[in-house]
C-alpha cells in the first residue's frame, strides 16, 4: 500500500489551483533538499579539513573550532558571491 492507498493520484482531476499549489510544493521541497545537500557538503569538506584527529572530549579543541568558523564563513562568502552574479546575469 502507498501512502494514499491502493487508489493512484490522477493528476489530471486536480483544479488549476491545486496543481499550482502542488508545483510550489515540489518547487519548496526542491529547494530544502538543495540546501540539505549544500550544508551536507559543507559540514563533510569543512570537518575533512579542520578535524584532521578522532574528537575524543565531545568537543572541539581551541584550533579545530576557529577552523570550521573560518572554513564555513568562506564557504558562505563564495556562495554569496556566485549568488550575486547569477542575479546579475539574470537581470542584464
Amino acid at each position: 500500500m502507498d501512502v494514499f492507498g491502493d487508489s493512484k493520484l490522477d493528476i489530471s482531476k486536480l483544479t488549476e489551483k491545486d496543481k499550482a499549489e502542488l508545483q510550489q510544493f515540489i518547487v519548496a521541497e526542491s529547494q530544502k533538499a538543495r540546501i540539505q545537500q549544500s550544508i551536507h557538503s559543507l559540514t563533510d569538506i569543512c570537518f575533512k579539513k579542520c578535524i584532521p584527529s578522532k574528537i575524543s572530549q565531545g568537543k572541539l579543541d581551541r584550533t579545530e573550532e576557529p577552523c570550521m568558523a573560518n572554513c564555513v564563513d568562506r564557504f558562505l562568502d563564495a556562495n554569496h558571491v556566485v549568488l550575486r552574479q547569477l542575479e546579475t546575469l539574470r537581470n542584464a
